[in-house]
């Protein structure tokens, strides 16, 4: 049986609290919207596979993120997507370090049915009205937070509670992979 799984980054524990307390605020204001509930991350792609499959995949995953280095991600503002995605966005040299790991981490994966992510943010609504999307604006206007991005998570979907939970995390400890070099025999 197929089931579906989401590689994500979460920032600390202290950030999940704090964007918690706004997703709180914001349900007060306009009543409960899509990923009201979701533990606050940085998506970097989604996918659906049987569990004997997915065991490939932790062994990827754990490779990848040996050769991945922790850094600091700073998220300066908010920002808003056509599909009514209200969310929390990175500085500009944080976001290129984003980057960098959500594309090599995809890459790394080489599925089939892999959804990308490729804008890094942290949602704090999805699928709002426009009409929601302003008392947010007004709601939040600045944030200025930090965490160390130091692993990544694999997750997988519960049917029932239509929320994801984190089955592994991937710690980065800055090992150099080596690269492949194609030698000459003559």
């Amino acid at each position: 049986m197929e089931k579906k799984f989401s590689v994500a980054i979460y920032p600390s524990e202290a950030i999940i609290q704090t964007i918690k307390v706004m997703k709180e605020l914001l349900s007060k204001k306009i009543g409960w919207y899509n990923s009201k509930n979701a533990t606050p991350h940085i998506t970097i792609c989604e996918f659906t596979l049987t569990e004997t499959e997915v065991a490939k995949i932790r062994t990827k995953l754990g490779r990848v993120c040996d050769s991945f280095s922790p850094f600091q991600v700073d998220l300066d503002h908010f920002g808003t997507y056509d599909n009514g995605a209200f969310f929390i966005a990175p500085k500009d040299d944080s976001k290129e370090k984003l980057k960098f790991v959500m594309k090599k981490t995809q890459e790394t994966l080489r599925l089939s049915n892999l959804k990308k992510s490729t804008d890094p943010h942290i949602s704090i609504g999805r699928k709002l009205t426009p009409e929601s999307i302003k008392i947010a604006s007004h709601l939040f206007t600045t944030i200025d937070i930090n965490f160390l991005c130091d692993s990544i998570v694999l997750r997988e979907l519960d049917p029932a509670k239509k929320q994801f939970f984190v089955t592994d995390t991937f710690t980065f400890n800055s090992n150099p992979q080596p690269e492949f070099v194609q030698g000459s025999l003559f």
